[in-house]
């Protein structure tokens, strides 16, 4: 079941990052909440995506407020991420921008 709270501040977060990384090349992954497309690089239509990056929300909301770096997080094994654009270190945080 899906706590609204969080299912509001994943969708927020999510949107946050599209309008400021917007594109279609990467599709993150907050299941079971959400998901996205973004990221400038060829633009994803059909199928899996080259670009995947998947966690759970308390990973991705730790890593928007700057509670936890992509680097301990992946190293930690809470980010799942394929491709070669699969890699959002260099936007996060985000707690400044939003």
């Amino acid at each position: 079941m899906r706590d609204p709270k969080i299912l509001a501040e994943v969708k927020e977060t999510l949107a946050i990052l599209a309008e400021r990384y917007p594109g279609k090349a990467i599709e993150v992954r907050v299941p079971p909440y959400a998901a996205i497309q973004c990221g400038d690089g060829p633009k994803h239509t059909r199928g899996t995506p080259p670009n995947v990056i998947e966690m759970d929300a308390q990973t991705w909301l730790q890593l928007f407020s700057g509670a936890r770096s992509w680097a301990d997080a992946y190293s930690d094994g809470l980010i799942s991420a394929s491709g070669v654009r699969a890699d959002l270190s260099h936007l996060l945080p985000m707690k400044d921008l939003s």
